[in-house]
C-alpha cells in the first residue's frame, strides 16, 4: 500500500516506523524546515510503553530517560518553596518513562526503516478521494495518488480541514494559552531549577533537563484573535498577559520566552471528533484527538495510536473501511482516558484565584505529609 503521511513530529514519525516496517511504501511530508525539538520533557506511559517495545525503540529510550531529581516546586514572591508535588502524583505508574522531546525525536528519526521518505518545507493543499484512491497535491506543485491517507499534522491539521472541515468544528479550547522558550546563559546554574510562581489564573517558571533549562508560561483566558502562525502576535500576546507583574522572577522569564526565535505559544486546547477516518484519509494523533498538555498523554497516544493503525491495516488488507473501524475501536478508550486527565492538571498548575492558590499548596503539603500505608 503507497501511503502519505502528514506532519512528522511524534505521531507521524511513529507511524512511519511501524507502516514502513509492515512493508508499506510510505513518504513523510513535513511543513516546516526540520524537526521540531523544543519543549518540555515528555512521557511515555501506560501501554505506550509496550508499542515502544513492539517498535524497536524501546531501549534507545529507556537509555535516554530523564532522571528527574527534583520534583516541581511552588515558590512565593521570595521564592521559598511553598508547595511541591511528588512525582507520584504526576505519573500512572513506576514503568512511566520521561524523556526530552528532542531525544525522542531522534530516537524516532533514526527508527525509520530504509525506504521511508522524509520531506521537509512541504506540506497537502487539495486532497481528493475517489474511492480507489486519494490524489494529493502539495504546496510544491507537485502532485501524487496514494491508497492511504494519514492526517498526523497535528492540533491544527490541514489533512483534517481539508476532509472533515473547519477547525472551528473539533476544537475545544480548555480556557489556557501557554508558552515555552529556551534560557539562554543558565546551563551551568547550579540553583533549585523545576520551580514555578503563581498569581491568580496564571503560572511561570523554569525547568531543568539535561544541560538545558527552559521557560514555561501559562495563563487562563478566552479564546484570544491569534494566529497559531504569527510569532509576532504570540510574542505580544505573552508580554500583555503578564503585564505589570515583577514579583519574583516573572519579567526576567518573560523576556526570555519572546526573545527566544523559537518560542512555541499557543492555546491549550484538545479535539473531539466523533470519527477520524473517512475514506481513504485517517487521523492520528494531536490531529484526531489531541489532549492538550495537561493531560501528559499526548505522546503516548501517539505511539498507541500508530502501532495500532499498523496492526489493523495488516489484520485487514482487504477492508481497508473496516480496519480503520477497528483503529478507532481500540484506540478510542485510550483518548477518553487521556483527555479525562486534563481538568485535573489545570486546577493544579494555574489556580483560578489566591484562594485557591492557597487551598491548593495545602493539599499538597498535607499529602506530603500523609503516612504510607504498609
Amino acid at each position: 500500500m503507497r501511503i502519505l503521511i502528514t506532519g512528522a513530529g511524534l505521531a507521524g514519525l511513529s507511524a512511519g516506523i511501524t507502516l514502513g516496517g509492515s512493508g508499506h511504501d510510505v513518504t513523510i511530508v513535513e511543513r516546516a524546515a526540520r524537526l521540531r525539538t523544543g519543549g518540555a520533557p515528555i512521557d511515555l506511559r501506560g501501554d505506550a510503553v509496550g508499542a515502544a517495545g513492539r517498535m524497536g525503540i524501546l531501549d534507545a529510550v529507556r537509555d535516554a530517560r530523564l532522571t528527574m531529581t527534583e520534583t516541581v516546586h511552588f515558590v512565593g514572591p521570595d521564592g521559598a518553596v511553598l508547595a511541591t508535588v511528588p512525582q507520584e502524583m504526576v505519573g500512572d505508574s513506576a514503568d512511566d518513562i520521561e524523556i526530552a522531546r528532542e531525544d525522542l525525536t531522534r530516537i524516532l528519526q533514526d527508527a525509520l526503516p530504509d525506504g521511508v521518505r522524509l520531506v521537509f518545507d512541504e506540506h497537502v493543499t487539495a486532497l481528493a478521494d475517489d474511492g480507489t484512491g486519494v490524489d494529493a497535491t502539495f504546496a510544491s506543485g507537485a502532485t501524487g495518488r496514494f491508497d492511504l491517507v494519514v492526517g498526523a499534522d497535528g492540533i491544527h491539521s490541514g489533512t483534517r480541514r481539508l476532509i472533515f472541515g473547519p477547525e472551528s468544528e473539533y476544537l475545544r479550547p480548555l480556557g489556557y494559552y501557554v508558552a515555552f522558550g529556551r534560557m539562554p546563559g543558565r546551563e551551568e546554574s547550579t540553583s533549585r531549577e523545576n520551580s514555578f510562581y503563581n498569581y491568580p489564573g496564571h503560572l511561570i517558571g523554569l525547568a531543568r533537563y539535561h544541560d538545558k533549562v527552559i521557560a514555561v508560561a501559562t495563563f487562563r483566558s478566552e479564546p484570544l484573535d491569534h494566529d497559531y502562525r504569527d510569532p509576532d502576535s504570540a510574542r505580544r500576546i505573552l508580554a500583555d498577559a503578564f503585564a505589570g507583574h515583577d514579583e519574583w522572577r516573572v519579567p526576567e522569564l518573560v523576556d526570555a520566552l519572546v526573545r527566544d526565535p523559537d518560542l512555541y505559544f499557543d492555546t491549550v486546547a484538545q479535539i473531539h471528533m466523533d470519527a477520524w477516518h473517512r475514506g481513504r484519509v485517517v487521523l492520528l494523533g494531536d490531529a484526531a484527538s489531541g489532549p492538550s498538555g495537561l493531560s501528559g498523554r499526548g505522546t503516548s497516544l501517539a505511539l498507541t495510536g500508530a502501532s495500532i493503525l499498523a496492526e489493523t491495516l495488516d489484520a485487514r488488507p482487504a477492508d481497508l473501511d473496516a480496519a480503520l473501524a477497528e483503529y478507532e475501536e481500540r484506540q478510542r478508550p485510550y483518548v477518553t482516558h487521556a483527555q479525562a486527565t486534563a481538568a485535573p492538571g489545570g486546577e493544579l498548575l494555574v489556580p483560578p484565584t489566591t484562594e485557591a492558590i492557597e487551598e491548593r499548596n495545602r493539599q499538597l503539603n498535607a499529602y506530603a505529609t500523609t503516612p504510607v500505608s504498609p
